[in-house]
């Protein structure tokens, strides 16, 4: 078995599938949508230049794509040991915590929403933007927080480093690809963001069943078997018809 069919093997395509649904929802909460504007200017050293904006908006995601996939890689070193020992009933715990995390993104809870805000100075540049991509990941704002925490939890479940860093990146992907389409200034993501901002509440509640539904999966130890099935039918499908 090549490298390749070690990492992508077993049920992980469809946690992919669910990492980059969780980064999607992250975008497009309230603590991360409104303030678009705010991360691409500062990353873009408040310049009308498209090419820097872009590449500030790069740099940007690099920085917590790079924090993400660090905790990714840990979360999964930690599954290995933990299912190689036997301890399968942890899934189930980690079950119930994603469900409570997809209360808090519907709006349980407010004990739990809180952030940890990091400053990074404006007069840095473009060299700053990777500096606030790292304390932007590190900060885990109040709806960051439940959405990365399942995908820790996959990253876990899948026991090991690689997938997890690859879940966790995937992940990173959701949030940070509509950010370089803004900044790209591609007319379809502007409207996409004005879209949402009139629905946010309702992206919020339909993130926070998706994070539910996982959660009582896991809970019940059914996750695995319905991340196959997923796999075996829906990817299935793709290569027949390739």
């Amino acid at each position: 078995m090549n490298p390749g069919e070690i990492i992508l093997g077993g049920s992980l395509l469809a946690a992919i599938a669910m990492a980059l649904l969780a980064g999607i929802v992250s975008f497009i909460s309230p603590c991360v949508l409104p303030l678009v504007p705010g991360y691409l200017g500062f990353v873009s050293g408040l310049s009308n230049n498209r090419k820097r904006m872009v590449l500030g908006a790069v740099l940007f995601v690099l920085g917590f794509s790079a924090v993400f996939v660090s905790f990714g890689a840990l979360f999964g070193g930690i599954g290995a040991v933990v299912y190689s020992s036997g301890l399968d009933w942890v899934q189930r715990v980690l079950g119930i915590f994603v469900t409570l995390f997809g209360l808090v993104l519907i709006g349980q809870f407010s004990f739990m929403q809180r952030t940890i805000k990091m400053q990074v100075s404006s007069k840095l540049g473009l060299i700053g933007a990777p500096l606030l991509g790292i304390a932007f990941g590190l900060g885990w704002t109040p709806c960051i927080g439940p959405t990365l925490a399942a995908v820790l939890t996959l990253a876990a479940d899948a026991a090991s480093p690689a997938r997890g860093a690859l879940l966790a990146f995937v992940y990173a992907l959701g949030i940070g690809l509509p950010f370089i389409a803004i900044a790209a200034g591609f007319g379809w993501a502007t409207k996409s963001v004005g879209f949402v901002k009139r629905h946010i509440r309702g992206f919020n509640i339909a993130g926070g069943l998706l994070l539910i539904a996982l959660g009582v999966m896991l809970a019940l130890g059914v996750w695995n078997g319905f991340a196959a099935w997923i796999q075996l039918e829906v990817f299935g499908y793709f290569k027949l018809v390739l």
